[in-house]
Formats: C-alpha cells, sequence, structure tokens
C-alpha cells in the first residue's frame, strides 16, 4: 500500500513493514513475518519492479516477526541486512531475554498469533550475515536513511529516518495498536526487554523532522516526533 511518495507499506496493523522507492532504486525497512514475502512481490510488481531492485534492508531490531524474510532475500537476491550491532546476535540466532506479556485480552491475542502462524511467524529464519550499524550512521542507500539508537524495547532497537519520505520508522519503541489488548493509540509496546529505558529512549526522537511516525504494529501516525513521547507517556 502506498502510504505517501516514495512511502509504502506491507502488512497490516498487525505486523508491518515498509520500504522507500526512489530513482537510486529500493530501500527497505524491517522484513515482518515470512509470509510478506508475497505481498512485497505483490507491491513491486504493481510499480514495475523486483527484489533485484532493493539495494538494502534495514532491521529496527532482530526479533522473530521484524526479520520474516530478511534471509531469503539476502540468501537469493544478495540483499545486504543492517542492524544495530547490539541485536546482531539476536538476529542471527534469536536467542533473547523472557519477558512478561503484560495484559492481555483473548480475542485480539487469538488474532496477533492466529495471523503469525498463517504467515509462517512461528517458524522464523534467522538471519546468516547481518552488516552492524551504529547509533548516528547514515546509510548509503537509497533515501539516505539515519539511524537512531533507541535501546529499550531491545539493546540494539533504533529509529530510522529517511528525510526524503518524511518518515520515521521507530519499529516497536512504540505501538499504536497493542497486539496482545487490541487497544489502538500511541503506546508502550509489548515484549519489552526494558519499559522505563524505552521510555526514555523517546526523546532521542523528539527534534527530527518527520510527518510520518511508523510502528511494526498498529495503524501509520501521521503527526510530528516531538508530540511522540508525551503521548505514548501519558498513555
Amino acid at each position: 500500500m502506498k502510504l505517501a511518495p516514495h512511502l509504502h507499506r506491507l502488512g497490516n496493523d498487525i505486523v508491518a513493514c515498509y520500504f522507500i522507492d526512489t530513482p537510486e532504486g529500493i530501500t527497505l525497512i524491517d522484513a515482518g513475518l515470512p509470509g510478506h514475502w508475497r505481498d512485497l512481490q505483490d507491491e513491486l510488481r504493481s510499480l514495475g519492479k523486483s527484489a533485484d531492485d532493493i539495494r538494502g534492508l534495514v532491521l529496527t531490531h532482530g526479533d522473530s516477526d521484524h526479520i520474516g524474510f530478511a534471509e531469503r532475500l539476502r540468501s537469493e537476491h544478495g540483499v545486504p541486512v543492517f542492524v544495530h550491532a547490539a541485536d546482531a546476535d539476536r538476529t542471527r540466532t534469536g536467542e533473547k531475554p523472557k519477558v512478561a506479556f503484560g495484559p492481555m485480552r483473548l480475542g485480539p491475542t487469538l488474532g496477533f498469533f492466529g495471523y503469525s502462524i498463517r504467515k509462517n511467524g512461528l517458524r522464523p529464519r534467522y538471519v546468516s550475515e547481518v552488516t552492524e550499524i551504529s547509533d548516528g550512521d547514515v546509510l548509503d542507500l537509497p533515501g539516505s536513511p539515519v539511524i537512531v539508537g533507541m535501546p529499550g524495547h531491545s539493546p540494539g532497537s533504533v529509529a530510522v529516518h529517511v528525510p526524503i519520505a518524511e518518515a520515521l520508522f521507530v519499529g516497536d519503541a512504540l505501538t499504536t495498536r497493542h497486539v496482545l489488548t487490541g487497544r489502538g493509540g500511541p503506546q508502550p509496546a509489548p515484549f519489552t526487554d526494558d519499559p522505563s529505558q524505552a521510555l526514555d529512549s523517546l526523546d532521542r526522537i523528539a527534534g527530527l523532522p518527520a510527518s510520518w511516525v511508523l510502528p511494526g504494529h498498529g495503524a501509520p501516525w501521521r503527526t510530528s516526533p516531538a508530540k511522540v513521547g508525551e503521548a505514548v507517556r501519558n498513555a
């Protein structure tokens, strides 16, 4: 689905990933679930393009519902996968600390896991080779994405700022739809390693110029990053 010039979303409000389309090629932000591979192919075909036009995949963090088709894209098309150094091992192995689920409601929780099953999310394929990135890096990829460290959800969580699309991709630094309760609106994301640190990290995006804040779960949010921290904390 095209959201704006250069800006496309794959998936839905349960699990989403994104890409930036430019004349120089495509940059993907996250890779959703393995079954989103078909969604990616359909969207690329609608643009008259293919996976060979993708120049890089940037992960906001290394959890299984964000690495989806990353290894397939890397191994079959040679697309490099970028992830913060602190999440590199999580991306390669899936190893992560156990965290409390927090509040849950039966319907939304079943919906989340049911969607994950339909998209082959219970059989994650980890990424054999990654390119490690750091806070402040400007990647040599279409759209010149800027990496902003957002530790908390995971040690290597990042936001990805792409000025050409006025877009800020935040992964699970926040959510606009809680996958376990179904509650809408900006709020902290579940399955977070360090909730207090995640809230503190929201201050790191406050000064960025963007009109889209794009989470991995929930609806795209048309807002200024300056308003994000207060809205999530009030939730």
